[in-house]
């Protein structure tokens, strides 16, 4: 079985910074793409960021030039660096992953979410 455990989120002020983690853990042979999504109230689930095995990144328009996507390939774990956050930016951040896992192939993974909160 394998599992997403993100980490970091948390009440930031206007302007600051904050840097989420998603440890991938189990029965994993391979990770393909990792990414994270944001869902705020009321609205639909939205990509932020992806990022391939091999370090390809992309990003969505408003976050372009704010967020960096990265990954520790050794220790199954993606990364948010997340800087000049707006109210704009508060929401339930998830992590997921493209994994095939020993025994059950390839599926798509998300973890549990992560609140970020902006907020004076």
């Amino acid at each position: 079985q394998v599992q997403l455990v993100e980490s970091g989120g948390g009440l930031v002020q206007p302007g600051g910074s904050l840097k989420l983690a998603c440890a991938a853990s189990g029965s994993i042979f391979r990770i393909f793409d990792m990414g994270w999504y944001r869902q705020a109230p009321g609205k639909q689930r939205e990509p932020v960021a992806r990022i391939s095995n091999r370090g390809s990144t992309n990003y969505a328009d408003s976050e372009k030039g704010r967020f960096t996507i990265s990954r520790d390939n050794a220790k199954n774990t993606v990364y948010l660096q997340m800087n000049s956050l707006k109210p704009d930016d508060t929401a339930v951040y998830y992590c997921n992953a493209d994994i095939i896992a020993y025994g059950t192939g390839r599926s798509d993974y998300w973890g549990q979410g992560t609140q970020v909160t902006v907020s004076s």
